[in-house]
């Protein structure tokens, strides 16, 4: 299985926005659900967001929460992280997942891709 392709990190100051991006057109595995989750320097595995694929249905942590979006673009094979209000402590590396277990397991991930890195500065 090709692993997915994150990409669409940056610095941004606190109160701006980014919109990352997980490429799933490589990766032939179940794509039933897809997931979000980060790491901070130093600290454990956080999940961000998960969605199904049939339907729609989200789940955010609750640091995200009424702040980022997760979609797809089934005509590009792509899952979308939306990230506004961005604060210092969303800084991390993201990465993205094919599991919805990651959501409030994110340790299941075994071999981790690319990642993108996300640098909020106060």
């Amino acid at each position: 299985q090709e692993q997915l392709v994150e990409s669409g990190g940056g610095s941004v100051q606190a109160g701006g926005s980014l919109r990352l991006s997980c490429a799933t057109s490589g990766y032939t595995g179940d794509k039933s659900c897809l997931g979000w989750f980060r790491q901070a320097a130093g600290k454990e595995r956080e999940g961000v967001a998960v969605i199904y694929t049939l339907g729609n249905y989200t789940n955010y942590g609750d640091s995200v929460k009424g702040r980022f979006t997760v979609s797809l673009d089934r005509a590009k094979n792509t899952m979308y992280l939306q990230m506004n209000s961005l604060k210092p402590e969303d800084t991390a590396m993201y990465y993205c997942a094919a599991d919805c277990r990651v959501r409030m397991n994110p340790d299941i991930v075994d071999t981790l891709g690319q990642g993108t890195q996300v640098t909020v500065s106060s």
